[in-house]
């Protein structure tokens, strides 16, 4: 299978660094600066350790993803054996909880002398408060590929370097389309419905959407907004108050995503994401909305049919998309700047930075990361490189930095979804954004 419209540019889309810049002088988290801490900011960021010192110890890596443990766990005995009487611990936190509480946690260096941001809010958080030092001059630096790391930019400063490069769309069982008599990835809106509709007709559930876990269900704002939204700023600029939630163009989102709701599966607002992981591998739901990052999960539970990305392709037909489908740059690696042991710090980043390594890493949890000139052995990873060339949308979701604007906005996609017109949700959501501005 392959997609219906194939773009002629191969960028990624403009507006990235734009959008950072955005966000680094929206820069929020001002609360948690406010009570002082370790550092002084983004503009007196110390500079991160060079590699090569005196390393010994114990070097503690603090992130959020579990289901990479025991492959990390395997590059860590590599580690150890490279440096002699080295150590590498994992400490790990569930996403959710990581994003609320990491910083307070690792602001002292009594953990993470590596740590990882997400991008947008926990970045912003990390460099008000002087977390991460400044890595604009380390020597593995020019491992990365140029094009994906600015994600780790605040204010101009690298703080951070990207490591995984995310396809955050809805993922499709292409052995289930072609059952159902579909033989290509939509390319517009008009075919989008008509796989739904032809997936209903097979007897299996469309979309499996968990509309009870948020971070999660909202990945599909991404692709619902890429070629509907007025700008590739969008959600900066509601949050900046340019935009409104009652926009035509968000209506036309919210218009959209209730007809998309009515393809999910029954119960679909209590639903958590290992529901509907289960759904998706057992071949009982055809598109699990939510992206790239969850393939290793789903191959870890037997499933052995074919996968694409499918995004949500809302253009007319015959009308060219803007983009084709949406990346991020995420899980993005720092030195703690109170790390308690930054030389070990320093080789470790500079260990995942070779080109060997991060093969072994983006095998081990599929997922394609941004490191330069490495060939991947992993089939997934081989059948979706394509998407490494195509005009994708750096995800604006999280454009976001004030969350409680994310949710009013996201909020509103539950709310048609459940019954209340595109036209009440908008408002609704407007009203608590504005009581943020």
């Amino acid at each position: 299978m392959t997609p219906a419209q194939h773009l002629p540019s191969p960028g990624r889309g403009p507006g990235r660094r734009s959008v950072l810049t955005a966000l680094g002088a929206a820069g929020t988290g001002a609360a948690l600066a406010a009570c002082g801490g370790p550092g002084s900011g983004s503009g007196g960021a110390t500079a991160a350790p060079d590699p090569g010192g005196d390393v010994s110890g114990t070097v503690n890596f603090y992130h959020w993803r579990s289901e990479d443990k025991a492959v990390l766990e395997e590059l860590a005995a590599e580690f150890s054996a490279q440096h002699d009487g080295v150590t590498l611990e994992q400490t790990i936190d569930p996403s959710e909880q990581y994003q609320s509480t990491a910083a307070q946690k690792a602001r002292d260096g009594e953990i993470g002398d590596v740590l990882t941001a997400f991008r947008g809010t926990q970045l912003d958080q990390f460099a008000d408060l002087g977390i991460f030092t400044d890595m604009s001059d380390v020597p593995y630096l020019e491992d990365y590929q140029g094009d994906l790391i600015g994600p780790g930019q605040y204010e101009g400063t690298q703080l951070g370097l990207p490591y995984q490069l995310v396809f955050n769309m809805p993922l499709l069982n292409i052995d289930l389309a072609e059952k159902a008599g579909v033989s290509e990835v939509p390319g517009d809106w008009d075919a989008y419905l008509d796989l739904l509709d032809k997936l209903a007709g097979s007897g299996v559930t469309p979309i499996a959407w968990p509309g009870n876990d948020p971070a999660s269900a909202f990945q599909i704002i991404n692709s619902l907004v890429m070629n509907n939204g007025p700008d590739a700023e969008m959600f900066a600029k509601i949050e900046s108050g340019q935009y409104r939630a009652t926009d035509d163009w968000w209506i036309t989102c919210l218009t959209q995503f209730q007809e998309l709701s009515g393809y999910f599966q029954d119960n679909f607002s209590g639903s958590g994401i290992d529901g509907v992981l289960s759904l998706f591998t057992q071949e009982k739901a055809a598109i699990l909305p939510t992206g790239s990052y969850q393939i290793g999960q789903v191959r870890s539970a037997g499933a052995e049919f074919a996968l694409d990305l499918s995004p949500v392709m809302t253009n007319a037909a015959g009308e060219e998309p803007t983009y084709e489908g949406i990346f991020n740059s995420t899980f993005i690696l720092g030195v703690n700047s109170q790390a308690k042991n930054p030389e070990g710090a320093a080789a470790w980043i500079e260990f995942l930075s070779d080109p060997v390594h991060a093969a072994a890493y983006g095998d081990g949890t599929t997922q394609h990361v941004t490191v330069k000139d490495v060939e991947y052995e992993n089939p997934d990873l081989q059948a979706l490189a394509p998407w490494q060339t195509r005009n994708t949308l750096l995800a604006p979701r999280f454009q976001f930095i004030d969350l409680d604007i994310r949710s009013a906005v996201e909020n509103s996609l539950v709310a048609v979804a459940t019954g209340t017109s595109p036209e009440q949700a908008a408002e609704e959501a407007q009203a608590l954004v504005e009581e943020k501005l």
